[in-house]
């Protein structure tokens, strides 16, 4: 009786800091769904930031009471749970993911005024007045995200390509097209991108459908192989891209990759394997995990929250989940400082700065700027080329780049003009 006693005073004793008004923080990640393949790694960035945010204090000393949630990629799932962080206890902003349940919200997080930090980097996310570019879909005054919009990626990429044609000493127009699935998500970029390719000089080439999930592909590359592509658009994730990789190799396709943000990754590269080499693709930090940048060094200690082994090698994606956390932090602790912690005043806080890098992370997250007139954060793109000089069958994702087997290759920075008109698309 004693001891129980004691367990249920221990409980009542709990209920004071439990009671406190700690700041609710949705979380929505596709950790089992048809894009978890890079879910992990980025939703794995969130989750220890935000853990190491609360381990060292807060939000100005007040915890974050942060609600995971593992929606699968399903859109329904993504819709009830906010439905539920919307209810008596109200989170103060969510950090989100996939494209189509992102644009399904847009509405209702505005009404609601809750800011959206999603994973999704569409640029119909951009414009937050509604009268943006002329192709500018509606406003979205509380989403919000990190790097450079799909839209301008994409543009980067055909710009990159534009001048690879050059530098090889390519005769007439050079040849796009894009691949991916018919989903909001590998066509968000699509107009941009095609129209930008045609602005500079290719001939565009009837699209290349080919689903999320991985399959063979062998059809899509004996299509891609007879149209004379030279440059190639990859609009899903790492999984589906990868089989279209292999078919295409075995299919004997000569043209060259470029994918989208979530094409490819070191973790798909390992099981592209040859297939993988020479894909060209947009980066959102300034550094890779392996890099000698003295802020790697907070980022390897907030990774301890899910490998306190400290070994495991962290994608490109996770850098990005850590960046993505550490802004709605500091827009957060500038909502503390000027009028209290709500929607509209954490919107105020990702908006009250200028090529703002959080505190700790210079060098690694680039400078962004979002403005109540535009949400893009960032018109520079940092492209990167992979490299496989062997089998990639054998050891860990760190043990290959370590013995240079898998790289990542810098091949540009393109950066793109802060155009009115693209704002919003």
């Amino acid at each position: 009786m004693l001891k129980l006693t004691l367990m249920l005073a221990g409980a009542a004793a709990l209920v004071p800091s439990l009671a406190r008004a700690d700041y609710p923080i949705g979380h929505l990640n596709d950790f089992s769904g048809g894009t978890a393949d890079v879910g992990k790694p980025y939703g794995q960035g969130v989750d220890d930031a935000l853990a190491y945010i609360n381990a060292h204090g807060g939000i100005n000393g007040t915890k974050l009471a942060v609600d995971a949630t593992d929606y699968g990629y399903q859109v329904p799932r993504a819709l009830a749970a906010y439905k539920n962080w919307t209810g008596s206890n109200k989170v103060v902003a969510i950090m989100g993911w996939g494209t189509a349940d992102t644009e399904a919200l847009v509405k209702s997080v505005t009404d609601d005024q809750i800011p959206f930090v999603s994973a999704s980097y569409a640029g119909t996310l951009t414009d937050p007045t509604g009268k943006g570019g002329p192709a500018s879909e509606r406003a979205a005054p509380y989403n919000f995200f990190y790097g450079p919009s799909y839209s301008d990626s994409a543009r980067a990429l055909v710009q990159w390509a534009a001048e690879d044609w050059k530098k090889k000493g390519g005769q007439g127009k050079p040849k796009w097209v894009h691949m991916g699935a018919n989903h909001p998500y590998p066509n968000a970029p699509r107009k941009a991108e095609e129209e930008y390719a045609k602005e500079l000089g290719f001939e565009v080439l009837d699209p290349v459908v080919f689903a999320l999930t991985p399959g063979d592909y062998t059809a899509q590359c004996l299509t891609l192989k007879q149209s004379g592509a030279n440059y190639a658009y990859l609009g899903n994730t790492g999984a589906s891209n990868i089989a279209v990789l292999k078919s295409c190799e075995t299919a004997g396709v000569k043209v060259q990759f470029v994918g989208n943000v979530w094409g490819i990754d070191e973790n798909s590269l390992k099981a592209a394997g040859s297939a993988g080499n020479g894909v060209v693709f947009p980066v959102r930090t300034a550094a890779l995990w392996t890099d000698n940048v003295p802020a790697l060094s907070l980022f390897k200690e907030i990774a301890k929250n899910s490998d306190p082994s400290g070994k495991e090698y962290k994608a490109v994606h996770y850098l990005a989940g850590v960046c993505a956390a550490f802004y709605l932090k500091e827009a957060m602790e500038w909502a503390a400082a000027n009028g209290g912690v709500t929607g509209p005043t954490i919107a105020k806080g990702f908006q009250a700065k200028a090529n703002w890098v959080p505190k700790g992370t210079e060098g690694v997250c680039k400078p962004s700027t979002w403005t109540a007139e535009d949400h893009r954060p960032t018109l520079s793109v940092e492209l990167y080329q992979t490299q496989v000089t062997g089998p990639t069958d054998s050891g860990t994702v760190s043990e290959l780049i370590a013995k240079g087997t898998m790289k990542l290759n810098k091949v540009a920075t393109i950066e793109l003009p802060r155009k009115k008109e693209w704002i919003g698309y």
